[in-house]
């Protein structure tokens, strides 16, 4: 639904009105009772209705006030007029704006909640009472009528009334505002009548408004110094001095000689219908076509010749009411413009089809047209008397208006649209009023798109804009208007100086309506009669005052009461209720609705679905086309009627019929529908407001997630942590500290304290840590040691840890804080750790006498002292220099050999502070320690891979042993201090996952999944860890979509395509698995920090309120999610942790799936995927295929499946699942199986999850996500599909006996090739007609097609595009394989199997393993453009023109190349885009383009289109 946004709405200012006191009056009195306004146009009924919804407002009423039109341009009128003079909020709802009043409850609830006023069509209002999306007496308050004498018949005025408003309690005095009760009524006419009979009329208006008709009693004055009623004239013509039969027009008698000779048997409807008729046999489809073609015989009614036929009616009529000219010139512009329009190589009537198009022009060719003259004195000779007396009238009112200096503005209602274009023609040709008058025309416009009339052509004959042409006449551009009935009301045109009826008008209505057009002073209003003069108008004035004196008669006051019985044929109403909503159902609505329920069902590219009605008795006999045309006996009922619903649906609810019990075939034909609508409902497919369920499922969930994750970071920012968990975190009361054995192979064991028991993980759980001149190195961490440490070994390791980590990362750590997460000692003693601690005792004992240098510590000794006490050891691993190199640095060993004299001078230029350096040996050799800090990248990586590649390692230098300090570390501790945050940052993701399988998958087996798939399933990107989550989110994103088509498959039987497809997409959407994992609190598990080595520091510890990891609500984070916004500075970007998002949300679900999937099939998929629920119930797949496997077997089995058997290499165990993958909804066999849809849409993603798997899975690939799409799309595309459905046959042995005179009878080899294609059971023409066309395009590129998809290095686009195959086709394949799927009890083995017997599987393997070129042409060219430097800009420019279609392609504006082809259909627009394409690629030798770049915008969603 769309609603008009105020652009400001702040500023909005109300128009200064003053309220007239008759205005006034009648305000009052709409206070106090249900009244119907009737005052003259003009005179301000609107301003009523504002100062009454005004006074709504104002009054704090939380019910709307509504205010409904009958047509757009009204409630568009109205509605700038109302949210002007209102200050409130304003809606706006009408046809023109596409309402989604069939399909969303929630947003008329808060469409509701945020507008006082709602300005709509009543079809809009009754749609949403029909759904019960409003409730009358809830939800309105106010309802007021515009234009309320249409409330009469089955308006929807008066289906409002009786269907919703008559039920509900009356209001009384002791009513309370929010009552469920009738709101206020208030109509606004100037003409409340229909007919003659004033009384009557008023009756009835009165009744089915429950209102008063009333105007104004005590100020009659004061409103008649604002009506300004015109001055009536009438002008008379003399009668038409022609007949029908002696018509002057010679162009018409050409044409009319044409008409008389058409034969009907010609047309090409009748012809299709025979054609059809011979082929199909016996059954509903074929009785159907009977009755059809003998209508078209019978009343000669198909388009071309009712076109025809009207358009000769229509010539006389305007030489009749014209003159010649005016026929003469019509016939010839009609001509014109239908050989046009007939024309195939353009589009003007797209409508009309191109058999159609041929055998009009075949016609219309045949009329011999002659142009009519263009000298004004032979046209003003060719007018008739009527068009003499309009001319005469128009110069003499024009000639009135100058003489009182005043400018003329006059409009003429005619009321035929095809003569409002020949008399402006008149009238701008003749002199006489060519210089008086600037016209314009209103004909009224038309959003429909169906087949009316072949003078349909004639609606754009008038070049200006309805819009336009109001413009003008406003503001004098224009000051004569030639209209049809459009203006009469409904259209904001200005008063006119005189109005003229060129017919009179039909009715009382028409007339004071077209008069109140004369509102300025001094206007006129004229009606030209034929001689016998204006009786007819002395009427009308007598009703008139008939009427003014009724609704001004006080003894009329009191409301009559409503009538309760409702409408004239009421016989057999049925209503039927929805107890849980209030949604109704009646007799008159019930046929739209099965049309709307019907429409939504998908149709695969062909005719959309329709229900189809016959008559009980049917109107003619069978085969009545072909039989003598004897006059027949009309029947005049009962009747019955049957209709029937599309194969989609299940066999009991294809089919219902009603007795022959009706009075009229429409009535029949109602009841039939109601009873169908009804049924589907209690069937489930329908919902309680009684809409499909494909518009009704569940609403899109993304802005609810967003407003969900923005409450999370709300919280966060209040408590300034991190949303992402932190492992290491411990309650307040934890005060044991566990003990854990952790080694690394080659090194000696650590043990390491944490405050909580770290799991117990499996050894292939760990990572192998790769360490340079060590290799790989296994580590493990043992389970927690039984005994607690004891305080004085967390004390000694709180010392050793601070001591081993501040030796390499002092510089980032806190020298005081020795409270940290993770705490860590040597076990038993190290090899050489005896000597360390002598130093580490010696060094003490120099502190303690203060014999200690400046940059020496308990832990750092002078390394000249350290020298000589201990003979310059080589155990040393840690050297600092004193001023410009007090990093830490590697110790190569002693130096003794003296220094040449270069180096010498290098060597005192680094000790430049010591200007008297002595040089003393030994001096020590040195260098940076390794650059390599994460140990968990394999070498292979570091070498293969430019992310993880480092710079080498510094040169060796030397320094000075006097200003040097000698960290007093063993070089296993060292090693350990390096090793330390790579192990770490590896146990603190395993914490992350297993804090997942605890919380997540509490008592779910999908905590089983193996660690290292779990982690990689939670790793975002920006961890930039070695592998995160795209991989398995591509796969996750297959296997969630096969799990849940298989879930609505098995749970729904009787739903169609559609309804699983919408419940799917709803299911797997990116915000409904958002909306779940933040429910669960996925989003504290998700590993988005990055480990950088080099800026590591030792995390200290953090206490949470309670026990951790237990709940979103005990969780406060710091990050808002920013989906839309992008910060363009990358320095920002770079400091700032990836926010989360919807996308990153239901990336990481579908990447657990993935992972459940890969560590357990499918069941322990569909058990991840449970602990989400998604809105799906969960089963077993074995559950689920049993559940699949619940239909009846076939008895009569067509004779071609044992062919398609033979195709496929598949024997089928249950054959009915191979009729239903092989039957077209078009099908009208009496097949109880529903037509291949359901199963195309389970094949799809069987399909999908075959090739994805084995993508994922190609040996020595590893392909990213972008390279896994793009070489799937080769092998589940539609063209490809359709490709294999063509290419599959078998041969049909067969011999055929032949007799010669020489050998006799002999036999001779008759077999034949049958195609699958061709074992489709369908009972459609246009079907027919597609598959041979497409077959014969098979045939002439297939070769081609096949040697490219075994050769070719680039995979061949253009090419399968030209086969231009109709989408059932691929479909075929798809219903095929969901077929195999159900047979073999869920078996993807014998898909497989059977993809490879239509070849499917050897293109996807070839691409694999020849690494085929996939990339899309259209792709390809649009990345390479985008990494351009500048960047070049690519566009497509299609033209058509002469059969022909052209495709350009523009580089920077300026062309490249063209490719030109004929045009068959849109896909031959596709087809010449690709080639097109293909040859700029070749062109510019684009090579080498990665998948993983992106698309500009503007290119990706047309590329996905032509996939499809």
């Amino acid at each position: 639904m769309s609603l008009p946004e105020e652009s400001n709405p702040g500023v909005r200012t109300p128009a200064i009105v003053h309220t007239r006191a008759y205005q006034q009056e009648l305000l009052e009195e709409s206070l106090h009772r249900n009244l119907i306004i009737a005052l003259d146009t003009g005179s301000g009924k609107t301003h009523i209705a504002v100062l009454r919804m005004k006074h709504e407002a104002e009054h704090g009423s939380k019910k709307v006030s509504w205010f409904i039109a009958p047509t757009v341009a009204l409630v568009e009128q109205q509605y700038e007029v109302i949210k002007t003079a209102i200050p409130v909020s304003v809606g706006l709802v009408s046809g023109a704006s596409e309402p989604n009043q069939w399909k969303d409850a929630s947003l008329w609830r808060k469409i509701l909640s945020t507008h006082q006023i709602m300005v709509t069509t009543p079809q809009v209002l009754l749609d949403a009472l029909h759904h019960a999306y409003v409730d009358l007496g809830t939800d309105v308050g106010l309802l007021i009528f515009d234009e309320a004498h249409h409330a009469t018949g089955k308006h929807p005025y008066n289906m409002i009334m009786k269907n919703f408003y008559s039920s509900l309690p009356p209001r009384t005095n002791l009513t309370h505002p929010e009552d469920r009760v009738r709101p206020v009524v208030l109509g606004l006419t100037a003409s409340p009548i229909y007919g003659g009979n004033v009384d009557v009329a008023f009756r009835d208006l009165e009744i089915n408004l429950d209102s008063t008709i009333r105007s104004s009693r005590k100020n009659r004055d004061e409103l008649a110094q604002h009506v300004y009623r015109p001055e009536f004239k009438h002008v008379l013509y003399a009668s038409p001095i022609h007949s029908w039969d002696d018509v002057p027009s010679t162009n018409y008698k050409a044409l009319q000689a044409v008409v008389d000779t058409l034969d009907i048997e010609n047309d090409p409807s009748v012809i299709s219908l025979r054609s059809r008729l011979a082929r199909l046999s016996p059954g509903d489809d074929r009785r159907r076509l009977d009755q059809q073609l003998s209508k078209a015989v019978d009343k000669e009614d198909t388009f071309c010749h009712r076109g025809m036929r009207d358009f000769a009616r229509t010539a006389v009529d305007i030489c009749i009411e014209l003159g010649p000219w005016a026929a003469d010139w019509y016939v010839a512009k009609v001509i014109e413009r239908a050989k046009q329009a007939a024309n195939p190589y353009n589009n003007i009537m797209s409508t009309w089809q191109e058999k159609e198009k041929r055998y009009l022009l075949s016609i219309i060719s045949k009329v011999h047209v002659t142009m009519p003259p263009s000298e004004p004195e032979k046209i003003v000779d060719g007018i008739s008397p009527k068009v003499r007396a309009l001319i005469d009238a128009l110069i003499l009112e024009e000639g009135l208006f100058r003489s009182r200096d005043e400018d003329y503005s006059g409009l003429i209602f005619v009321t035929r649209r095809d003569t409002v274009l020949a008399l402006a023609e008149l009238l701008r040709r003749i002199p006489e009023t060519a210089e008086l008058f600037r016209l314009g025309c209103l004909l009224g416009t038309s959003s429909s798109f169906k087949r009316h009339s072949f003078l349909d052509i004639t609606r754009d004959m008038v070049e200006e804009k309805q819009a336009d042409t109001l413009r003008d006449f406003k503001i004098g551009d224009k000051n004569l208007i030639v209209s049809t009935s459009v203006a009469e009301e409904g259209i904001d045109i200005q008063a006119c100086g005189s109005v003229i009826r060129f017919d009179p008008p039909p009715n009382v209505v028409a007339w004071a309506q077209s008069r109140g057009r004369a509102r300025r002073k001094r206007s006129s209003f004229i009606i030209m009669f034929e001689e016998t003069g204006p009786q007819k108008v002395r009427e009308w004035e007598e009703t008139e005052r008939q009427m003014m004196a009724a609704y001004n008669d006080p003894r009329r006051d009191a409301i009559v009461p409503l009538d309760e019985d409702g409408f004239d044929d009421m016989d057999g109403y049925v209503e039927y209720e929805v107890a849980s909503t209030g949604a109704l159902l009646t007799l008159h609505s019930a046929i739209p609705h099965l049309n709307h329920f019907c429409a939504v069902i998908p149709s695969g590219g062909h005719e959309s679905h329709v229900p189809l009605y016959e008559l009980d008795p049917p109107d003619y006999v069978e085969g009545w086309h072909s039989l003598p045309h004897l006059p027949r006996v009309p029947y005049e009922g009962p009747w019955g009627a049957t209709v029937s619903l599309p194969r989609a649906l299940p066999k009991h609810l294809r089919k219902f019929t009603t007795p022959r019990i009706h009075r009229t075939k429409r009535k029949a034909e109602q009841h039939v529908a109601f009873e169908a609508y009804v049924q589907l409902h209690n069937a489930g497919l329908l919902d309680n407001h009684l809409l499909p369920l494909s518009t009704a499922i569940e609403p899109d969930k993304k802005e609810e997630v967003e407003a969900m994750l923005a409450e999370v970071a709300k919280r966060a920012s209040t408590a300034r942590v991190s949303i992402q968990m932190d492992p290491w975190a411990v309650s307040e009361d934890a005060s044991t500290w566990f003990v854990h054995d952790l080694t690394v192979q080659g090194f000696p064991t650590l043990r390491m304290l944490a405050r909580r028991a770290l799991p117990e993980f499996a050894q292939d759980d760990f990572p192998m840590l790769y360490i340079p001149k060590h290799g790989e190195a296994a580590l493990s961490v043992s389970p927690a040691k039984p005994a607690p440490a004891s305080d004085d070994d967390v004390r000694r390791a709180r010392e050793y840890t601070h001591r081993l980590f501040f030796m390499i990362y002092g510089s980032r750590m806190d020298r005081e804080n020795m409270d940290f997460a993770y705490l860590f000692l040597p076990d038993s003693d190290w090899p050489g750790e005896a000597i360390w601690e002598e130093r580490r005792r010696w060094q003490a004992e120099l502190l303690s006498k203060g014999q200690a240098g400046q940059y020496e510590g308990p832990h750092a000794a002078n390394a000249a002292m350290l020298g000589e006490r201990f003979s310059y050891p080589n155990d040393i691993a840690i050297i600092r220099g004193i001023g410009k190199t007090d990093k830490p640095l590697r110790h190569l060993g002693w130096r003794y050999d003296p220094l040449s004299t270069e180096e010498e001078e290098k060597f005192r230029d680094q000790y430049d502070a010591y200007p008297d350096l002595e040089i003393s040996y030994p001096l020590m050799m040195v260098r940076s320690l390794p650059r390599r800090r994460n140990f968990l990248i394999p070498f292979t990586i570091e070498k293969t891979d430019r992310r993880w590649s480092l710079p080498l390692d510094d040169l060796p230098f030397l320094l000075h042993p006097k200003y040097a300090t000698v960290e007093l570390a063993s070089k296993n501790q060292v090693q350990y201090a390096l090793m330390l945050p790579s192990i770490l940052r590896w146990l603190a993701n395993a914490l992350t996952v297993n804090a997942v399988r605890t919380n997540l998958f509490s008592e779910n087996p999908a905590a089983e999944t193996s660690l290292p798939l779990l982690l990689t399933a939670i790793t975002a990107p920006a961890a930039q860890e070695l592998s995160h989550y795209q991989r398995l989110e591509t796969l996750g994103d297959t296997v969630l979509k096969f799990i849940s088509s298989n879930q609505l498959y098995a749970e729904f039987p009787l739903w169609h395509e559609g309804y699983l497809s919408r419940k799917k997409d709803h299911a797997v959407a990116n915000s409904n698995l958002a909306k779940e994992a933040v429910k669960k609190g996925l989003y504290r598990w998700i590993i988005r920090d990055r480990f950088v080595p080099r800026k590591w520091k030792p995390h200290y510890t953090t206490l949470t309120q309670g026990p951790s990891d237990e709940g979103v609500d005990e969780q406060v984070v710091e990050e808002m999610l920013d989906v839309a916004q992008n910060d363009k500075d990358d320095k920002k970007k770079k400091k700032r942790a990836e926010e989360l998002s919807t996308k990153m949300l239901a990336d990481v679900v579908e990447s657990l799936i993935g992972a459940a999937y890969e560590h357990g099939g499918f069941d322990l998929a569909i058990d991840c995927a449970k602990r989400f629920g998604l809105g799906l119930t969960w089963k077993k797949f074995s559950e689920r295929i049993e559940e699949m496997h619940k239909v009846e077997d076939l008895e009569d089995l067509p004779e071609q499946l044992t062919l398609v058997e033979q195709m496929l290499n598949y024997q089928f165990k249950r054959r009915t699942f191979l009729v239903q993958a092989l039957t077209h909804a078009s099908y009208q066999g009496d097949s109880a199986v529903m037509s291949l849809e359901r199963l195309e849409f389970l094949g799809d993603s069987a399909l999908d999850m075959v090739v994805t798997d084995y993508l994922y899975h190609a040996v020595g690939k590893n392909y990213s996500p972008g390279y896994m799409h793009i070489k799937k799309e080769a092998a589940v595309n539609s063209h490809i599909l359709a490709y294999t459905c063509l290419n599959a046959s078998v041969i049909v042995e067969s011999v055929m006996p032949m007799w010669t005179p020489e050998h006799g009878l002999t036999t001779s080899d008759d077999s034949q090739r049958v195609h699958l294609w061709q074992c489709l059971l369908h009972s459609s023409h246009r079907v027919l007609e597609d598959q041979n066309l497409t077959f014969a395009r098979f045939q002439k590129h297939g070769p081609e097609i096949a040697r490219a998809l075994r050769e070719d290095g680039i995979y061949p686009w253009a090419a399968l595009t030209s086969l231009q195959a109709p989408k059932f086709i691929s479909d075929m394949v798809e219903s095929i394989l969901g077929a195999v799927y159900v047979d073999s009890m869920g078996s993807l083995d014998a898909v497989r199997e059977v993809m490879r017997s239509l070849g499917l599987m050897q293109i996807i393997e070839r691409v694999v393993v020849d690494d085929v070129d996939v990339l899309h042409p259209v792709s390809r060219l649009a990345i390479w453009g985008a990494k351009q430097d500048p960047q070049k800009k690519i566009e497509y420019k299609i033209e058509k023109e002469k059969g022909k279609v052209k495709c350009t392609v523009l580089m920077d504006e300026e062309e490249l190349l063209h490719v030109e082809t004929s045009y068959r259909s849109r896909v031959s627009e596709d087809e010449v885009r690709f080639t097109a394409a293909e040859r700029a690629i070749k062109k510019l030798q684009v090579l080498d383009i990665d998948p993983d770049d992106t698309i500009p915008a503007e290119d990706e969603a047309a590329v996905e289109d032509e996939k499809d």
